[in-house]
């Protein structure tokens, strides 16, 4: 293999393959970054067996040329080395020679660099996927439903399925969940479906969702998702995004939201967000406990460690409804689902002291937030 490629595009494309390889991964040659050259294109890889990423640069952009293919061929490079000689290197392009024993030759301006590779031969070829099971969604939206939910999986291994996000898919509605058996995060928006596709029990690990949201570009052109037995692809310009799908049946988590409720409050978002953070600042017990209180048509917001202090305030309300009542929480869980609320209102319905608790945009049906409150005695 024998290439010249443009710096710029080459560590933009080394950036984003990079966040697929893993220094842990018990397999040598996927610490390392396939680079393959046809007369096309460059096409790089980076993998860690559960996500795989695949970006491939053109020979020519705009009419710009990015890639001069001199031999075609390929090699796997020393990722942890060849990302910062990338990026590190001083001239507007690279070349990239492969010599004898996959040593390969870098040179940009006057630096030069011989690194050792490995035969791309024994790197694992990507899946094949059918593509019968295939939607589209704007990039943004999909990045906007991955933050709102993807932070409330399980980190524990214990129950291996919560550590995913759950996707489902009907009538175009496509709905994302996560659970950690504490809390609850649920989003929906509707998709582009070539026809009547329905999926269900589709459970995506939650990491890589989270390098899913990191790697897209914040834009509205649309990206195709396929989804197999045990993969999804996601397809966004020149970029391939693998992922492994969780085994498992994710539990029915539309019976524990309740139907009904006996106290509904609407406040504005930022204004509780920031009352939940001063009163986190004392709650530093194993649970951040803060006491939420709906006394005399005010919203009474409170924390207590007896070895450092307490905290009190009020939040005013735009609307109350229902009874009174008294109940405790992890700050840490409501902080996140009202971080993650674009909306500039929302609806708290509470069925009891020791029930779950359902957060709601006002403006908007298309997200919930379900918190279990914490027993304070």
């Amino acid at each position: 293999m024998h290439i010249v490629v443009d710096r710029e595009a080459l560590k933009e494309a080394v950036n984003q393959v990079s966040k697929a390889v893993s220094s842990r991964t018990t397999i040598p040659i996927l610490t390392g970054i396939k680079l393959t050259a046809t007369h096309e294109e460059c096409i790089l890889t980076g993998s860690d067996s559960d996500i795989s990423i695949q970006v491939s640069i053109p020979a020519q952009r705009d009419d710009i040329e990015l890639i001069k293919v001199v031999k075609i061929g390929s090699i796997v490079l020393p990722a942890k080395y060849f990302a910062e000689i990338v990026k590190k290197l001083p001239a507007e392009h690279i070349e990239i020679e492969v010599l004898e024993n996959e040593v390969t030759h870098i040179r940009s301006g006057s630096t030069e660099f011989n690194l050792n590779g490995l035969n791309a031969e024994e790197y694992p070829r990507l899946p094949q996927l059918e593509e019968d099971q295939v939607f589209s969604i704007p990039a943004q939206l999909l990045k906007s439903l991955i933050r709102q939910t993807s932070f409330a999986v399980s980190t524990l291994e214990s129950r291996p399925i919560l550590t995913g996000v759950l996707l489902k898919l009907e009538e175009g509605l496509l709905t994302l969940v996560a659970t950690d058996s504490h809390r609850l995060a649920r989003r929906s928006a509707q998709v582009e479906v070539n026809h009547n596709l329905y999926l269900e029990n589709v459970v995506i690990p939650g990491r890589s969702m989270n390098e899913l949201q990191r790697i897209l570009e914040d834009e509205s052109d649309p990206v195709d998702i396929v989804i197999t037995n045990n993969q999804m692809l996601v397809k966004a310009g020149r970029l391939l995004f693998y992922s492994r799908l969780l085994d498992g049946t994710y539990p029915d988590t539309e019976r524990i939201i309740p139907s009904t409720s006996k106290t509904t409050l609407e406040v504005e978002t930022k204004a509780l967000l920031a009352a939940i953070e001063r009163a986190s600042l004392l709650a530093k017990d194993s649970k951040h406990v803060v006491k939420l209180s709906i006394q005399e048509e005010r919203i009474h917001i409170s924390s207590n460690t007896p070895e450092i202090g307490q905290v009190f305030e009020q939040v005013n309300a735009h609307h109350i409804e229902g009874e009174e009542i008294q109940i405790a929480f992890n700050a840490r869980f409501m902080l996140d689902a009202l971080r993650v609320i674009d909306s500039p209102q929302v609806s708290i319905q509470f069925t009891g002291a020791l029930s779950p608790f359902v957060i709601k945009p006002t403006d908007h049906e298309h997200m919930l937030h379900l918190i279990l409150p914490v027993r304070t005695y």
